[in-house]
C-alpha cells in the first residue's frame, strides 16, 4: 500500500513514539498538516509564533527526557525557529525540527517563502537533512531521531520540499538504528584512564567535584550522587547541572561562576584535584583560564564529546564516554581497591570549606516596604517544598531563581543556560507541563522578558496549561542595568522600561488570572493562593526593588577569587589562605 510524503512523516513520528508536536502551519507543510488532521497519530499543539513552539518543544525534552519536535512552514517559519534551534543546541537538548521547503523544481529560484533551511541552520545544528525524494524520507527521519538523542544529544533539521509531502511510496520505517558510518559517538570510557582519575583523586588534599548539564542529559544524577557520597567530598554545579545533585546535602556548595557562591568558587579556586563531570569549564565560571590555574591544580575530566575536554582548561585525565557509565566504573573501582583519602587532609579541607560557606553569601535582610526577589523566590520554594519544576527567562530572576530555589532533582530546572534567550520562559513552562502535569510549573521571568513571547498565554488558555508565572518587575532590564551600574558609571542606557502593560489586565484579556502583589507581606499569601488554583494560569506580577543586584559577582576578566561580595560580607575580608576577596574587583575597562 502506498501512502503521500506527508503520511510517511506523521506515521514515522508515531513509530518514534512522539506524543506532542509544537508548530504553526503554512503553505509548504500544509499537506502534514492535513495528514494530522486524518491520522490522529499526536497531539499537535498550536503556538502562536514559531520560535514559541521550539521552545517548548525544547522544554518537553529536558523535562521527559524524550526528543521533541516541532514542525514549521518554509520562509519566515522556518527562520523564526532558529533562535529555538540554536538555544536548544547550546544546551545539547534532543529536538527534531520538521521545516517544509518549496518545492524541488523551485529550489534555488527565489520562490516564494523559499529560505536555505540547511545553510541558515548548519552552524546551530547537530546534522539537518535537505529531502527531495520520498524514498529517503522516513530513513532520514530515523536517522534524525538516532542523531539527536546519543552522544551528545541535539537539534536535528529535516527540511522537506513540497512535492515529496504530495508525492507517494510504499512505508517502511526502519525498526532498528541505522548504521552512520560518519557518525560513532564513544560511549565506553578507557579503563586505563579510570583508573589513573580515580588514583589521583585519591592522593587528593582538597578534592572537588564539579558537574554540569552533561549529568543531567545522560540520566547520571544517581550514579553522581552516590559517587559523591561515597567519596563524602564538597561538589559544586553549573548552572545547567542544578538538581542532578540534591541542594539539601552538605556536600553540596551550590553554584558556582559569575554568580555562584562564596564557598564554591573559592572551592573551586583552591582545589587540589577537580573531577569535572559533563561540564565545559565556560566563561560564565571561568572566566580567565591562566587566573584559575594559578593555584596548581590537577583535572579530570569526563563528557561524551571528545571537542569539549581541554577547550578551555588542559585536563591532566581527560576521559570520553557516557558520563553514566564512568561514574559507575569509577565507583566500582575505588571500592574494589578500597581506596580512602588522607584523613587529616580532608578534615582540614572540609574545615576551611565550612568557614567559607559560614559566612552566608546568600542571606539578606528583607525590607518593609519593597519586595525583593530573593523574598518571593524563597517563599515559592518553601511552599512547594522544593518540588515544583521551575523555568525561567533570562536575566537577574534567573540567576535569583538558581540562587535560592534549592533543586532537588534532575530535569527540575529549565532554562536557557548558554544562549541566554531572553522569552524562553512560557513556552519552556508549556513543554514542560505537557511533559509531566503532575507538578506545578511555575515561570519565574522578568518584565522584559515575559514581553518577548507573551503571546503564548492564548495557547495555555486554548490547551489548559494550568502554569504559574512569576514576575519579578523592577521597570529595568535588570542584569544589563546591573552591569551598567558597575561597569559604565551608572549610564543607564536604554535598561529603564517607561511603557510597561498593566499585567493584571492582559493576563484577563486572554482570559486567565492576574494578581498585583506591591508590599513584602502580601508574597506569601498571594503564592499560596495562586499554586491553590491548580486548573489555572495565574500571572503574577511582583513589583519588586529596582535596583537590587545579584551578588556574588565575578566580573569579567576576574578569577574566582575576585568576587564582588553583597553589602552584608563587604566589611570583612577573605579567608587567609585564599586570594583576597574584594568587594568592588572589578574596573571600568572589564566589559561584559
Amino acid at each position: 500500500m502506498q501512502i503521500s510524503g506527508a503520511q510517511i512523516v506523521v506515521q514515522s513520528l508515531k513509530a518514534e513514539g512522539v506524543e506532542y508536536v509544537f508548530g504553526y502551519p503554512g503553505g509548504a507543510v500544509l499537506e502534514i498538516y492535513d495528514a494530522i488532521y486524518q491520522l490522529h497519530k499526536f497531539e499537535h499543539i498550536l503556538t502562536r509564533h514559531e520560535q514559541a513552539a521550539v521552545h517548548a518543544a525544547d522544554a518537553y525534552a529536558r523535562r521527559s527526557g524524550k526528543v521533541g519536535v516541532a514542525l514549521v512552514t518554509s520562509g519566515p517559519g522556518a527562520t523564526n525557529a532558529i533562535t529555538g534551534i540554536a538555544t536548544a543546541y547550546t544546551d545539547s537538548v534532543p529536538l527534531v525540527v520538521i521545516s517544509g521547503q518549496v518545492s524541488s523544481s523551485m529550489i534555488g529560484s527565489d520562490a516564494f517563502q523559499e529560505i536555505d533551511m540547511v545553510g541558515i541552520s548548519r552552524p546551530c545544528v547537530k546534522h539537518n537533512f535537505l529531502v527531495t525524494n520520498i524514498d529517503d524520507l522516513a530513513p532520514s527521519i530515523k536517522k534524525a531521531f538516532q542523531i539527536a538523542r546519543s552522544g551528545r544529544p541535539g537539534p536535528v533539521v529535516v527540511d522537506i520540499a513540497k512535492d515529496v509531502t504530495q508525492a507517494v511510496a510504499k512505508f517502511s520505517y526502519p525498526q532498528e538504528d541505522l548504521f552512520i558510518r560518519s557518525y560513532q559517538p564513544v560511549v565506553q570510557g578507557h579503563v586505563g584512564q579510570i583508573k589513573k582519575a580515580v588514583q589521583m583523586l585519591a592522593a587528593a588534599k582538597r578534592p572537588l567535584v564539579y558537574f554540569g548539564g552533561g549529568v543531567v542529559l545522560g540520566n547520571a544524577a544517581a550514579e553522581l550522587t552516590n559517587f559523591v557520597q561515597l567519596l563524602d567530598i564538597p561538589c559544586t554545579a553549573t548552572l545547567m547541572g542544578l538538581g542532578a545533585y540534591p541542594s539539601s546535602d552538605r556536600r553540596f556548595l551550590g553554584m558556582l561562576g559569575m554568580h555562584g557562591t562564596y564557598e564554591a568558587n573559592l572551592a573551586m579556586q583552591n582545589a587540589d584535584v577537580i573531577l569535572a563531570v559533563g561540564a565545559r569549564f565556560d566563561d560564565r565560571v571561568v572566566s580567565v583560564p591562566a587566573k584559575f590555574l594559578e593555584t596548581p591544580k590537577k583535572i579530570i575530566h569526563i563528557d561524551i564529546d571528545p571537542s569539549s575536554i581541554a577547550k578551555r582548561v588542559k585536563a591532566d585525565v581527560p576521559i570520553v564516554g557516557d558520563v553514566k557509565q564512568v561514574l559507575q566504573e569509577m565507583a566500582g573501582l575505588w571500592r574494589k581497591q578500597e581506596l580512602q583519602f588522607n584523613p587529616a587532609a580532608l578534615e582540614k579541607w572540609w574545615q576551611t570549606v565550612e568557614s567559607w560557606r559560614s559566612r552566608n553569601c546568600l542571606d539578606f535582610e528583607p525590607k518593609e516596604n519593597v519586595i525583593l526577589p530573593q523574598q518571593v523566590i524563597r517563599t515559592l520554594a518553601e511552599l512547594t517544598g522544593n518540588r515544583a519544576v521551575i523555568t525561567s527567562d533570562v536575566g537577574q530572576h534567573q540567576m535569583f531563581a538558581a540562587q535560592y530555589y534549592p533543586f532537588e532533582e534532575p530535569r527540575q530546572w529549565l532554562n536557557s543556560g548558554g544562549l541566554g534567550t531572553m522569552g524562553v520562559g512560557l513556552p519552556f513552562a508549556m513543554g514542560a507541563y505537557l511533559a509531566d502535569p503532575s507538578r506545578d510549573v511555575c515561570c519565574i521571568t522578568g518584565e522584559g522578558s515575559i514581553q518577548m513571547n507573551i503571546q503564548e498565554m492564548s495557547t495555555c488558555l486554548q490547551y489548559k496549561l494550568p502554569v504559574k508565572v512569576i514576575c519579578l518587575n523592577n521597570g529595568y532590564l535588570g542584569m544589563v542595568r546591573q552591569w551598567q551600574e558597575l561597569y559604565y558609571s551608572n549610564r543607564e542606557s536604554e535598561t529603564y522600561l517607561q511603557s510597561l502593560p498593566d499585567f493584571v489586565k492582559l493576563a484577563e484579556a486572554y482570559g486567565h488570572v492576574g494578581m498585583r502583589i506591591e508590599k513584602p507581606q502580601d508574597v506569601e499569601g498571594a503564592l499560596r493562593e495562586a499554586l491553590a488554583l491548580k486548573d489555572r494560569f495565574v500571572f503574577m506580577d511582583f513589583l519588586t526593588d529596582p535596583k537590587q543586584n545579584v551578588f556574588p559577582m565575578v566580573g569579567n576578566g576576574k578569577g574566582l577569587s575576585e568576587m564582588v561580595l553583597p553589602p552584608h560580607m563587604r566589611e570583612s575580608r577573605a579567608d587567609s589562605d585564599v586570594n583576597e576577596v574584594t568587594d568592588r574587583a572589578y574596573d571600568k575597562r572589564s566589559v561584559p
